[in-house]
């Protein structure tokens, strides 16, 4: 019988998955209706529908993997399911980073307020590029999923060649080439656009305090729409700093330390490797007057349905 802890911990995990299934496929209905309707989307629109479909599927994906590899540990590792959902994971998951990096980057040229010649011609070029930077970020991240396929499979070839002498167990050569490979090239890969993103979003967050600052300096009052918008804009950027922080860490660790499914910090493990693609979407429907509209009907229809 599985621990109380477990059956809790691993029903959160499910919960939060379904949240963030249910807000990712919310934003990417709305932006296809948006797409058929007018025949094209906006270089803010065409970020977040790269990014609600990459979520979307990489949730999807890590739901039914968490649950196999807990219920069925013996068949997952010596099955080709693993090497089949790892392959589409790393892909999801670099695309998934290279997006956020750039909604950070369109996000800072088009409310930050600099005069740098470098910066107001990147706010000027920068939505004609987003199609190409899209493009861009799915070939790279394609590159990188072939680089760590191909490490995976000399992984299991280096092993049967050192089980045949007798000299390592798989445990112990996986765990070695986690450190020696996979680890160098995670953090290589992954460098690039986190420090892109960490970069433009605390420039637009010094350049939000200080217009708030100037606001307050002018004798604006702190119950006035304008302020209060810069406010809600402050913490939802400062929130998604510590998501996306807490994500790239995560995933960091997660190829250094190899928790298995009998461990107990699994399943709360799980929960914060997910904490980011789940929680995230529903800051960007709250803080968008399309989505946050809609979803709100939602609710109420839900609300009304259920009370019925």
């Amino acid at each position: 019988m599985l621990p109380v802890l477990t059956v809790f911990f691993m029903l959160v995990f499910v919960l939060l998955c379904f949240l963030g299934i249910l807000a990712n496929g919310f934003i990417v209905l709305m932006l296809s209706r948006e797409w058929l309707r007018r025949g094209r989307l906006l270089p803010l629109d065409m970020i977040l529908f790269g990014l609600g479909t990459s979520r979307f599927c990489q949730q999807c994906i890590g739901l039914v993997n968490s649950l196999y590899y807990f219920l069925y540990l013996v068949e997952y590792s010596r099955g080709l399911a693993r090497q089949l959902i790892g392959l589409h994971w790393d892909f999801l998951n670099s695309v998934t980073f290279w997006l956020s990096t750039w909604l950070s980057v369109l996000f800072c040229t088009k409310i930050a307020n600099f005069s740098h010649p470098v910066f107001l011609w990147l706010k000027w070029r920068l939505p004609a590029l987003v199609p190409w930077l899209l493009l861009g970020s799915v070939l790279v991240s394609f590159t990188v999923t072939l680089l760590f396929f191909w490490g995976n499979q000399a992984i299991y070839q280096e092993f049967l060649r050192r089980k045949i002498s007798g000299n390592t167990t798989f445990k112990e050569w996986n765990r070695r080439l986690e450190i020696d490979y996979f680890m160098p090239l995670k953090l290589v890969t992954m460098s690039i656009p986190c420090s892109l993103f960490l970069v433009s979003i605390l420039l637009l967050i010094n350049s939000l305090r200080r217009h708030s600052h100037r606001m307050q300096n002018n004798a604006y009052s702190l119950q006035d729409p304008s302020a209060q918008a810069h406010s809600r804009a402050l913490k939802s950027l400062i929130s998604f700093l510590i998501l996306y922080a807490l994500s790239f860490v995560s995933v960091v660790i997660d190829a250094t330390v190899i928790i298995s499914s009998d461990n107990v910090w699994y399943w709360p493990w799980q929960i914060i490797l997910y904490l980011c693609m789940s929680v995230h979407p529903f800051i960007l429907i709250t803080n968008n007057l399309r989505f946050r509209g809609t979803f709100r009907q939602l609710l109420l229809l839900a609300r009304g349905v259920w009370v019925a």
